[in-house]
């Protein structure tokens, strides 16, 4: 059995790590890719895992495969294909650690077919998590609604996290909140960022927003089981029939903020399938201990804590 599965793209991040002899930027060779990070997330905290995704068969393909079973993520769902290459980004970081991406092509992992999708790997989930990404081609949002008809007729846990990124979308932003709008509406379980709720409910980040708007995001489409508004360096806010409440996370000096919001989302879904009974306000903690472990290192991947780098963490901040 699986206890959080996920489907989407799968990248090199070619992240800048200072400069070479010549003083030029130079780049490292990191994988990456959301509902990747989440995995290892999930996986490093004790979770099993696997992963349903496209790569190009070549040399980062295979990297990132074998990157994938490093960590304990089954990769009995990747599929590998001549058609393209594998996603490549190169991303950038400002003075806070904060990041910008340059996409490079388009890649394959949008175009996963539902045929291709394994569903042996299905079968053994607890939790599904699919990207938006997929919906970048007609056979990516087939697959999406694949996965979310699946959820739904084998009583799946299904979780989203929009993962917006406004350099590399295709569409004006009406466009894009109708989408999204139409991708949340059949969740269970929903991660947003504050730019993603400001594009979906015109809100801002203060509290009384951030309730409100997580209020009315639980009201779209099917009744949710949580949500979540993470807010980089100042939290998260967190939204369930049980529990509605803040943590505002810890003060960091971040090095690479890549993935710190998939490393929130696993250690959520990690807690939600592997330990139901915990409090959300304690998950929501740790998640957040796990974000700011995550932006103190360089990479995605990489950088993701282990459960006893994260459990040494709180107890250092608590005490």
């Amino acid at each position: 059995m699986f206890d959080v599965i996920s489907a989407g793209d799968i990248m090199i991040d070619f992240s800048q790590c200072g400069y070479g002899p010549n003083k030029n930027p130079a780049y490292e060779m990191n994988p990456g890719g959301a509902p990747a990070n989440m995995l290892v997330a999930c996986s490093l905290l004790g979770g099993k895992t696997a992963f349903i995704g496209k790569v190009g068969d070549d040399i980062f393909g295979r990297h990132v495969a074998s990157a994938l079973k490093k960590y304990g993520i089954s990769d009995e769902g990747v599929v590998y294909t001549r058609d393209d290459h594998t996603m490549i980004s190169f991303v950038s970081f400002d003075d806070e650690g904060d990041r910008s991406f340059y996409f490079v092509g388009k890649g394959v992992d949008h175009l996963l077919t539902p045929e291709e999708i394994n569903q042996s790997v299905l079968e053994r989930a607890n939790i599904i998590y699919a990207t938006y990404g997929l919906a970048k081609s007609e056979s990516g949002r087939a697959s999406l609604r694949f996965l979310q008809d699946y959820a739904e007729e084998h009583g799946k846990l299904f979780a989203v996290d929009p993962n917006y990124r406004p350099e590399s979308s295709l569409h004006n932003p009406a466009t894009v909140k109708q989408e999204f709008t139409e991708y949340i509406a059949r969740a269970d379980i929903v991660k947003l960022s504050e730019v993603e709720l400001k594009l979906l409910t015109g809100l801002g980040d203060s509290p009384e927003e951030c309730a409100k708007g997580a209020e009315i995001i639980s009201k779209i489409g099917r009744e949710k089981r949580a949500v979540f508004i993470t807010l980089g360096a100042k939290g998260a806010y967190y939204h369930s029939k049980e529990e509605i409440g803040y943590d505002p996370g810890f003060r960091v000096k971040a090095v690479d903020t890549t993935g710190c919001g998939d490393s929130f989302l696993g250690a959520i879904l990690y807690h939600l399938a592997c330990e139901p009974q915990t409090p959300l306000s304690k998950a929501v903690r740790i998640a957040n201990a796990v974000g700011a472990l995550c932006a103190m290192k360089q990479g995605a991947f990489d950088a993701m804590p282990t459960r006893a780098e994260v459990e040494a963490f709180l107890a250092e901040q608590e005490a």
